[in-house]
């Protein structure tokens, strides 16, 4: 089987080495490779993927690997291994993705990006990406910085007022409101000190610049309100206002559009509305905060018929992924700004507006919210709308008022799994939650003790169902039987007759036929061998039982 990829990515580049790859080129693609997420080069390999070998000048994997930290500044520590492919010899060079910009020794720059036709290319990576990158790893404080050229003069005072403002409606950090201007600007970083004199920041324009001097100074500041018809575009606006201004338009936007039912739970009425407030709200603060704003683009807040996304430009800063959002410790592109909207009161002040996004989905039984789509040049994040679940929503709202608490965030995800799937187990739910089965376990621990879920089975084999009643009271009583299963006669019999009628039985017939994990069915199915009822034939995923 092959190892070498077929093809070229960000994080893979292939070099042919027929006639002798020069060293230059080799050290620029490793500097590519580095100043973007790093990768794998494969030298002896040919643009579209044939194997053709190494050169010999390029055997050594300890004189190849201390060529190239001698060459790039500051030094690439790479890790070299020799593949043996199709009877050829290739050099796989392990580049790590660096937290510095690094150069050749004869000073190139480079970075790596996508084309337009899906292929990888190394491009010049010129002084003003700069702040970009150092930001993404966290190096830089891009709002934090003075804006050459700005005043005080170009600071709005009905902004300062609207901060003020806000500051009460949103609860925020109440010992501001006493402030004056100054101590305020100063509090919140709006405005630095700069030989002698005060000078406004990136956030400070953000924040309270008047329009014409974002426009001058901040270009790159723009967020667009657009409301989808199937691909009729019915509201597309635009606005390069200040961010505080900017965020009553979008949530004003966002409000005239909320539809609300009720149901009763108990003696109360509960209102649902189609989109959560808080959600909304926390995802669209993070677009602003989390951008890059030394990138052109709008921050763009989309309504469709079921959704709502928002994008951003600039994608997730260092160590932040699609896989580990839910657990990551806060890192955000803009401190400065991101501890001003906290101190206002439009953001979680804990930074862990994510699990309130996650909430505000989960708690009515819609899915999680979508990050999928987001790339290395913007995060996408997708809130799904429409009809609530309302037997799931009941569950939460009882549990809830009987604790007196808000459920987790591990225990709603918990609970939307069981109620979409079924059942899962300790893994299933470890994927979910984004942490190790540990954690998983004693989620799912918590919920039987809560008296929500019932666990079937021991050990690696044990899975979990919701309990009988949650299925009463939400109107689905015999749900609850084809989801617990049978005993273990019962599954016997079942299996015995399966195998009586086709012949054979597998590993997954039984799960399907008795409502198994797969553990529990491979023990099942290995009792009845024990007992000289059936035999196992095959092997790995051919292996069937028969009759003895």
């Amino acid at each position: 089987m092959r190892t070498i990829p077929e093809r070229e990515s960000l994080v893979i580049e292939f070099k042919s080495d027929e006639r002798r790859l020069s060293d230059e080129e080799l050290i620029a693609a490793v500097v590519c490779l580095t100043n973007t997420e790093g990768g794998h080069i494969y030298v002896g390999v040919e643009d579209d993927g044939r194997i053709t070998g190494l050169h010999s000048a390029h055997q050594n994997s300890t004189t190849l690997a201390a060529m190239i930290a001698n060459r790039t500044n500051p030094p690439v520590s790479v890790r070299v291994t020799m593949l043996i492919e199709e009877n050829k010899t290739v050099a796989s060079i392990e580049v790590p993705r660096s937290n510095r910009l690094v150069a050749t020794s004869e000073g190139l720059l480079q970075r790596r990006r996508i084309q337009g036709d899906g292929t990888p290319q190394c491009v010049p990576f010129y002084p003003h990406e700069f702040a970009s990158r150092q930001s993404d790893l966290g190096m830089l404080d891009y709002s934090a910085l003075p804006i050459l050229g700005a005043t005080l003069e170009d600071l709005d005072p009905l902004e300062r007022e609207r901060l003020r403002q806000l500051i009460e409606r949103y609860s925020g950090d109440r010992t501001l409101v006493g402030l004056s201007d100054e101590e305020i600007e100063g509090a919140l970083g709006l405005v630095r000190h700069e030989d002698s004199r005060r000078v406004p920041t990136v956030a400070g324009l953000l924040f309270l610049g008047r329009e014409f001097a974002l426009r001058q100074h901040l270009p790159t500041h723009e967020v667009a309100f657009q409301l989808l018809s199937g691909t009729e575009v019915r509201v597309n606006d635009f606005y390069r206002t200040p961010l505080l201004k900017t965020f009553e338009r979008i949530m004003e936007q966002f409000t005239a559009r909320i539809e609300e039912q009720e149901i009763h739970v108990g003696l109360f009425r509960v209102p649902i509305p189609n989109y959560d407030t808080r959600s909304f709200r926390e995802a669209f603060v993070n677009a602003l905060v989390h951008r890059d704003y030394t990138r052109l683009g709008a921050v763009h807040v989309r309504w469709e018929q079921d959704s709502i996304s928002m994008s951003n430009p600039g994608g997730f800063v260092e160590g932040v992924t699609v896989d580990n959002i839910l657990v990551t410790e806060p890192r955000p592109r803009n401190p400065v700004l991101a501890d001003a909207v906290k101190r206002i009161g439009l953001a979680e002040r804990t930074g862990r507006g994510v699990d309130l996004i996650y909430q505000g989905l989960l708690r009515y039984g819609r899915p999680a919210p979508d990050y999928r789509r987001s790339s290395a040049q913007s995060v996408i994040v997708a809130l799904s709308g429409g009809s609530a679940d309302i037997g799931l929503l009941r569950l939460v709202l009882n549990e809830e008022r009987r604790t007196q608490g808000v459920l987790p965030v591990n225990s709603l995800i918990a609970l939307s799994l069981l109620w979409r799937e079924r059942r899962t187990d300790t893994p299933s739910l470890a994927n979910a939650i984004q942490r190790d089965e540990s954690v998983a376990r004693n989620t799912l621990e918590l919920l039987v003790e809560a008296g929500l879920v019932v666990a079937h089975g021991i050990k690696k084999g044990r899975t979990y169902t919701l309990s009988p009643s949650v299925y009463r009271e939400t109107g689905q009583p015999e749900a609850y039987v084809r989801q617990a299963g049978f005993d273990p006669i019962q599954q016997e019999q079942m299996v015995l007759r399966f195998v009586k009628e086709h012949g054979q039985i597998s590993r997954k017939d039984a799960q399907n036929l008795c409502v198994l994990g797969p553990f529990q069915a491979t023990r099942l199915l290995h009792r009845l061998v024990d007992a000289g009822e059936l035999r196992m034939v095959g092997e790995r995923k051919a292996t069937r039982y028969v009759r003895v």
